[in-house]
């Protein structure tokens, strides 16, 4: 499949091999609590001793030409990272600098560098105490990375373990980052990571109109790319401000299936994902933040399970969806007193990225009849996926 001119792929030694270990590796078992059999991840396929590849920027000594990552010594490096970014079980910044890369800064997402702070918390500035390194938050008081916090970096690798939803605001600081290093003239490196719900894609496409930080893109609820097949798909899309597109490279994964549901990820995504139960649940649950409803945060089983007062709808021993489900939403409707369910702000709106899904919900529209309205964007939107996939697609 052809990939647009402007995308800088990862060319990896014996690509044609890689490629083939994509279709060929033999499938791992099903259930909960299994590991990625087999996979390499971005990371690790860039610390390997003999990744070459090539980024086109004169700011680099050997431009235009194939080097490892050793050659990184020569550029001030900033991460964008948190506790997801391991290589095998030591974090990329560690990594990156016993291999001599003169990493000078770091970039936190929402939950911060370590991953502990709530969701919508704000994250301030900080040092690493184990490196001694400046964080950065791009949860605080900027999103973006301000000219003056990119100055004096010249490279950017973005390392972060995405879920495959476009409320899961990791895409959107990826989003920033790309828009950052545009402006800079720098360019990044996306290590790719495995997406737990990339086996599919579904739900309704953002209208634009309810562009905001959890959508910010015209993507269904659940978009089936990786987090490097995104970042080329904002870029080949020009989704960045005035059309811009960065320098990208994306650093692929080696063995990877978009089959493989059920996988424990290495290091929980946020803290309110703690195991593969909940991430598969994720995407048909996190509508009801936008509804008087709970989703277990602050107990033991968040995305697990739904409240309303003393009304549960425990999930723990259903068999997690392989798709997008509204039922849950709709039964929780049904349950609640009329006029309580939805919250009188528009987050809903944003969540579900149009104000079509409410009225749907309040005039008693079926569910089967609710798919069939997102149905053409969805299919339009698939057309477009296909151009920007890296790994053998599976995704209905």
């Amino acid at each position: 499949m052809s990939r647009p001119s402007h995308i800088l792929v990862l060319l990896v030694a014996m690509l044609s091999q890689l490629l083939v270990s994509c279709h060929a590796q033999p499938q791992a078992a099903t259930g909960e609590a299994l590991a990625y059999q087999g996979l390499r991840t971005g990371a690790e396929v860039l610390l390997s001793n003999n990744s070459q590849f090539s980024i086109s920027n004169s700011q680099f000594p050997n431009s235009n030409s194939q080097f490892s990552i050793l050659n990184f010594q020569f550029n001030t490096v900033a991460v964008v990272a948190n506790q997801t970014s391991l290589v095998g079980t030591t974090h990329l910044v560690d990594t990156l600098l016993a291999n001599g890369v003169n990493v000078t800064k770091i970039f936190c997402p929402e939950h911060g560098f370590r991953g502990t702070a709530a969701a919508g918390a704000t994250i301030k500035d900080g040092k690493d105490d184990r490196t001694g390194l400046p964080i950065v938050s791009l949860y605080g008081k900027n999103k973006k990375p301000t000219p003056e916090q990119m100055k004096d970096v010249d490279c950017v690798i973005f390392d972060l373990q995405d879920v495959g939803c476009r409320f899961y605001t990791y895409i959107s600081t990826l989003h920033y980052v790309m828009e950052a290093c545009a402006e800079a003239g720098i360019p990044l490196l996306v290590l790719d990571r495995p997406n737990p719900n990339g086996h599919y894609v579904d739900g309704p496409v953002l209208d634009m109109k309810y562009q905001s930080f959890v959508g910010m893109h015209p993507v269904p609820v659940v978009y089936g790319l990786t987090i490097g097949e995104y970042a080329q798909m904002i870029n080949g899309e020009h989704w960045l401000k005035n059309g811009m597109q960065c320098k990208l490279t994306v650093v692929p994964m080696q063995g990877y299936k978009r089959d493989s549901v059920g996988h424990e990820l290495p290091v929980p995504p946020s803290p309110n994902l703690r195991n593969a139960h909940a991430v598969a649940l994720y995407p048909s649950l996190c509508l009801f933040e936008g509804t008087n409803c709970g989703v277990g945060r602050g107990t033991d089983y968040p995305f697990e399970w739904v409240t309303y007062q003393k009304d549960t709808l425990d999930l723990r021993q259903e068999q997690a969806p392989k798709a997008f489900s509204l039922r849950y939403l709709m039964t929780m409707y049904q349950r609640v007193p009329k006029g309580k369910f939805f919250q009188q702000s528009n987050f809903f709106e944003k969540l579900a990225g149009n104000d079509a899904l409410r009225r749907q919900i309040e005039s008693g529209m079926s569910e089967e009849n609710i798919r069939a309205s997102w149905q053409p964007a969805l299919d339009n939107y698939k057309k477009t996926r296909e151009k920007y996939l890296l790994y053998p697609d599976i995704a209905k």
